[in-house]
C-alpha cells in the first residue's frame, strides 16, 4: 500500500514465513502457505496485505478489514473475519514492526561524493559513503563506512559519524561524535554552544562552552531537535534514545539508554536521566536534577524536583500521577459546585 515513488517494497512472503520473521505463530486453521505482498491498515488492506491491531479501539475496522492476514493479540482472534490467516502475539505492534521492516528494508546508500559537495581534503571518507550535493565536511572530520550525509548539511571540523549513520538534508553538527546506525533528521543542530552565561548588572558574560555532544550507537534525533555541547562535561545521548522533532537538550544533560523524548520537550543544563525513561510531549524540567531509570513523565508535566526511579509524574509542578488525579478530580468537583 505504500507509494512506490517514495518506498520500495520486497516480497511477496508466505504467512508461514511472515510468523518466523515476527516471532508469532499462527492460528490453527491459517493458510500458510498463502502470499503476502505488503503491509497496509485495516481500512484500506485487501487479500494481499497483512496488518495489526494493537488498540481495542480498532476492534469494529478488525472485523470489518479485508485484510488476507493480520497480527493481533490471541484474546481478540474471535472477532476476525472468516478466512484470515492470524498471526498471534502479546504484542502486535512490535510484530508489525519486524514484518514491515523486511518488506521495506532500509536500502544502502548509492556511495559518491557529490560534484557540488565540499568535502576538506583532510577529512576522511569510509567506504561506501555517500555525501549529496551542498554537503560540507570540514578539515579532520571523520565519517564511518556506508554513512550517509545529506544535501547542505554541514560537518564541522574534528565531528565523528559511525559507520551506516544517516544525517539529514540541512543539518549541522560540531564538536561532537556520533555513533553507528544514528538517524538525525533534517535540521537537526548538535553541538552548538550552551546557553552559559555569568550574569551581572554590568551585562552577562559569556562562559566558554568546552565540551562536546557524544551520541551513542542506534539513536534516532527528530526534525529540528537541538542539542548544546557540554560547558565542560560532555553533553551525551545514550544507546538506543529517540527523540522526537523540536525537543531542547540543554548543555551537560545526560540521557540514558533507550529513553523516549516526545516532542516539545525542553531539558534545562545539567539533568541526569536513567536509561528507559520516557517523557511525553512538551514537559520540561530545571536543571541539574535526577530523573531515575524507568520513570515516566506526563505530557506538559513540570519537573522541578528529581524523581525516584520508576515513578510517574504529571501536572506543574510534577507529583506522583497518583496525587495529579487527586488533585484533578478535587478540582473538577470544587468548580461543579461552584456551576450549582
Amino acid at each position: 500500500m505504500a507509494d512506490p515513488r517514495f518506498f520500495q517494497v520486497t516480497g511477496p512472503f508466505s504467512v508461514g514465513r511472515l510468523a518466523e520473521i515476527a516471532g508469532a505463530p499462527a492460528a490453527p486453521g491459517s493458510d500458510l502457505d498463502r502470499a503476502i505482498e505488503d503491509v497496509a491498515p485495516l481500512e484500506a488492506a485487501g487479500p494481499a496485505h497483512v496488518s495489526f491491531l494493537d488498540n481495542r479501539l480498532y476492534a469494529a475496522a478488525f472485523a470489518a478489514t479485508r485484510a488476507g492476514a493480520c497480527v493481533v493479540k490471541p484474546e481478540l482472534a474471535a472477532r476476525a473475519p472468516a478466512g484470515m490467516a492470524l498471526l498471534l502475539t502479546e504484542d502486535p505492534y512490535r510484530a508489525y514492526a519486524r514484518i514491515a521492516q523486511v518488506f521495506h528494508p532500509v536500502a544502502p546508500p548509492e556511495p559518491g561524493v557529490a560534484a557540488a559537495a565540499m568535502v576538506d581534503p583532510t577529512a576522511r571518507l569510509g567506504e561506501g559513503c555517500r555525501v549529496e550535493p551542498g554537503a560540507v565536511i570540514g578539515a579532520r572530520a571523520e565519517i564511518g563506512r556506508r554513512a550517509t550525509i545529506g544535501a547542505n548539511a554541514v560537518i564541522g571540523p574534528g565531528v565523528v559519524i559511525g559507520e551506516d549513520s544517516v544525517i539529514g538534508p540541512g543539518a549541522t553538527l560540531s564538536h561532537s561524535l556520533v555513533g553507528s546506525r544514528v538517524i538525525v533528521h533534517p535540521g537537526v543542530r548538535i553541538g552548538q554552544d550552551g546557553f552559559g552565561f555569568a550574569m551581572g548588572p554590568g551585562g552577562h558574560l559569556k562562559v566558554p562552552q568546552l565540551g562536546r555532544v557524544i551520541v551513542e550507537d542506534d539513536v534516532e534525533i527528530g526534525a529540528n531537535t537541538t542539542i548544546d555541547r557540554g560547558a565542560g562535561p560532555d553533553t551525551v545521548i545514550g544507546a538506543g534514545t529517540k527523540i522526537d522533532n523540536l525537543v531542547q537538550i540543554g548543555h551537560n544533560v545526560q540521557v540514558g539508554r533507550a529513553c523516549i523524548l516526545v516532542a516539545q520537550v525542553g531539558i534545562s543544563g545539567s539533568v541526569r536521566l536513567g536509561d528507559f525513561v520516557a517523557v511525553g510531549g512538551q514537559a520540561g524540567f530545571t536543571g541539574h536534577l535526577k530523573i531515575g531509570a524507568g520513570a515516566r513523565i506526563a505530557a506538559q508535566s513540570g519537573i522541578m524536583r528529581d524523581v525516584e526511579p520508576g515513578a510517574t509524574i504529571a501536572g506543574s509542578p510534577g507529583v506522583p500521577i497518583r496525587e495529579w488525579l487527586r488533585q484533578a478530580a478535587t478540582l473538577r468537583r470544587l468548580t461543579r459546585r461552584q456551576a450549582d
